[in-house]
């Protein structure tokens, strides 16, 4: 079936992003519509696919109509809820249907059950908070929502060891801060992230350091006073900056803000193809505490593919140059199930990691993105290019704790190969505050450039956003509204 558009059809606009979602996971290679009477078809040629599944809603039942390849009448599944009333029971009740309708349709059971959202930690930290037990959390997760025994235990442990880590920081009178630097190298095959070739703004850089300045000292000015916890660089390629430019950013940061109280400073080193013993000297001397040289594969045919324009010896040098300028604690990204790859290849990029034995290991699995390049390149050499597998996850946290780390953090992401997850792995006292921050919502972070996203988050829980323009021209041009934004949210 390939990437053929495959439509689910709903007489009711409701749970749509569940149902897409949870027949996403279950059908990768499938690109997927769910329509309903109040959908906007641009296309109307959709309109004349017939349905691979249909969705009907009524007062007492549920029915699910499932068609095979051909489009013939294959299975029906229902589900009496003449009993169930409350909306948010119902929504719950529903994607458990969906859930085991498409496990029996399909034979297949996700690590993850039904659950869709991209923290599923998030629900085992809140019990915690609760004062439920793991055994009750344990309980929940596989009884209501189907997650496997595997990741149940991983997602009890990184909750609690994500509120010990927490536990120093400042929710209601302290921040986090963000900084976006949306330029690199060239842009990576599989990338849906906001940045532009540093080889073609160059001679704007300054131009955007001027903007991001103005939004440095209306923070400042804001949130004087508030406790600064954490400070995160990152992109883009932080370091796809020159070494004078990045001293220009960071002694900018220095001079405006108070880092007695900053726990922890970290700038995305990245790219190996963007470090230099001067940037690394600079990043150093200006307090940086953790930096990521990340190679995403040790395996050179695949470097070249997803458009990563440096060599696996580069990185190796690179990771050596950051350990002579004096940094103990050093991050290395890797992605499992890119084009090609097999469990053979994750091993030899975990076994030359292990060589280099940095303090931390972040292991994601690949996203394909629609706006990333790679969307494309799966269209034409097809699904079974890219694969993830239990296999490789297994290799890498093999490879994590062959190093002493454990895990510390989990996040998913939509269109994930494998329905698995990211997971972070690190050695006692260098784990990522920033990361288990971003996922867990439970801190204000301030963002500031072009694509971030700020999010205040009250005592009450309630998180607002203000989200800064993505287009560089736009960002740049527009400063002083994308300050007054900030000024509304957190004034």
């Amino acid at each position: 079936m390939g990437n053929t558009m495959q439509i689910i059809k709903s007489n009711k606009a409701q749970f749509e992003y569940d149902i897409h979602a949870l027949v996403k996971a279950f059908y990768p290679e499938w690109e997927l519509k769910v329509l309903t009477p109040d959908s906007v078809i641009k296309n109307k040629k959709i309109l004349e696919i017939p349905p691979i599944m249909e969705l009907s809603f009524g007062d007492e039942e549920v029915v699910l109509k499932v068609y095979d390849r051909l489009h013939n009448y294959k299975n029906t599944y229902s589900w009496n809820h003449a009993d169930q009333v409350e909306q948010a029971a119902y929504k719950n009740t529903f994607k458990r249907f969906l859930y085991t309708s498409l496990r029996e349709e399909t034979g297949i059971s996700l690590p993850w059950g039904n659950l869709t959202g991209i923290r599923p930690t998030k629900i085992a930290m809140t019990m915690l908070e609760q004062g439920k037990s793991e055994e009750q959390i344990a309980a929940f997760l596989k009884e209501e929502h189907f997650v496997s025994d595997e990741k149940t235990a991983l997602g009890i442990a990184i909750a609690g060891r994500e509120r010990k880590i927490l536990s120093t920081l400042h929710y209601e009178d302290g921040y986090s801060l963000y900084i976006g630097i949306p330029f690199c190298p060239t842009t990576c095959l599989y990338c849906s992230f906001t940045s532009y070739p540093i080889g073609l703004w160059r001679e704007r850089v300054g131009e955007y350091l001027t903007a991001l300045e103005k939004e440095i000292d209306a923070v400042a000015s804001l949130y004087q006073g508030k406790i600064l916890d954490t400070v995160y660089i990152g992109g883009g390629t932080p370091s796809a900056l020159s070494a004078a430019e990045l001293e220009r950013l960071l002694g900018k940061l220095r001079c405006t803000f108070d880092f007695d109280t900053v726990q922890e400073f970290t700038v995305e080193a990245g790219r190996a193809d963007s470090i230099t013993q001067e940037k690394l000297r600079v990043l150093y001397e200006y307090g940086v505490t953790r930096i990521s040289v990340n190679p995403q594969t040790m395996k050179q045919e695949t470097l070249q593919l997803i458009g990563r324009q440096h060599t696996v010896g580069q990185v190796i040098e690179a990771f050596r140059m950051a350990r002579e300028a004096g940094f103990d604690n050093i991050n290395m990204d890797i992605i499992l199930g890119l084009p090609g790859e097999n469990a053979a290849d994750v091993m030899h990029t975990i076994e030359a990691i292990k060589e280099l034995a940095p303090e931390a290991l972040t292991v994601h699995s690949l996203a394909v993105k629609r706006a990333s390049r790679l969307q494309q390149w799966i269209e034409e050499n097809g699904v079974t290019a890219y694969n993830n597998t239990e296999e490789t996850m297994q290799i890498a946290a093999k490879g994590a704790a062959d190093m002493g780390m454990v895990p510390y953090y989990l996040y998913r992401q939509k269109n994930m190969s494998g329905n698995f997850e990211n997971v972070g792995y690190s050695k006692e006292g260098k784990y990522g505050i920033y990361n288990i921050l971003i996922m867990e919502e439970m801190q204000t972070i301030v963002a500031l450039g072009a694509g971030s996203i700020t999010k205040r988050v009250y005592p009450d829980g309630r998180i607002e956003r203000s989200e800064n323009a993505k287009d560089l021209e736009t960002y740049m041009r527009n400063i002083e509204e994308m300050i007054e934004r900030k000024r509304r949210l957190l004034g």
